[in-house]
């Protein structure tokens, strides 16, 4: 594993033990010892201080802006975005076949690895340190976000997509679980059938995984739709 210092000092924190560390950037392929739990850990820290900034930040805004603000910011794309930027990757503890497939740039591997680094920081430290980083992380993401059409969660945008278009909503089928029930991931299956589309994503919940999918067909029939049009 590189050097840990030069990580810690783009983070802005300074572990006391930099085992906690050490463990949020081990994926599960590479030990049994793994980075799961932080990650639960460090995605309620995430959805408290996003949600409570927002709630302090927009006064006029209902429960439903607010909501959706807070899915942008804490999204599986977000979280990448600032994972890419820490050079995260780079640090990132992996097995031969996650290494090999270049698990290092997978956006989702990125993701779940800085929310288990929020989880080690609040362990290492407490939870206003978390939250004051986690802070500090976003500033510039919450002085740009604004209520709108544009924070709708995908499976609520390709819901909405497909209602536009008068055809049946997606279906989503779990196809398969693995893992303890503390740290699966699941597989789901988003089917479109007006459009002969399906798309299989995985996450590690239910919830993550039909947003993946539904991003992805949403991704593809806009593009579709911006063929037809050029």
């Amino acid at each position: 594993m590189k050097n840990l210092a030069i990580l810690q000092k783009t983070l802005q924190y300074q572990f006391k033990d930099e085992a906690h560390l050490q463990l949020a950037l081990t994926h599960r392929s590479a030990a049994q010892k793994h980075n799961e739990r932080l990650e639960f850990l460090g995605d309620a820290i995430l959805n408290l201080t996003i949600g409570r900034a927002l709630f302090t930040q927009f006064p006029e805004c209902n429960e439903g802006e607010l909501s959706r603000m807070r899915a942008t910011l804490v999204r599986e794309q977000t979280l990448a975005q600032l994972a890419h930027a820490f050079q995260l990757g780079e640090f990132m503890r992996l097995g031969p076949g996650e290494l090999k497939s270049g698990g290092f740039r997978r956006d989702s591997i990125l993701a779940d690895a800085l929310e288990a680094v929020i989880g080690a920081i609040s362990l290492d430290s407490d939870l206003n340190t978390a939250t004051e980083i986690i802070q500090c992380w976003y500033t510039k993401l919450l002085t740009e976000i604004q209520p709108g059409e544009n924070q709708k969660d995908p499976k609520t945008r390709l819901q909405e997509y497909l209602q536009s278009k008068h055809v049946a909503v997606p279906t989503y089928q779990v196809i398969s679980t693995h893992g303890k029930a503390h740290c699966q991931t699941f597989r789901i299956q988003c089917d479109v059938p007006h459009f002969g589309k399906t798309v299989i994503a995985e996450g590690t919940s239910r919830r993550k995984a039909e947003q993946a999918a539904a991003s992805e067909i949403l991704d593809y029939l806009l593009r579709q739709q911006q063929n037809v049009r050029s």
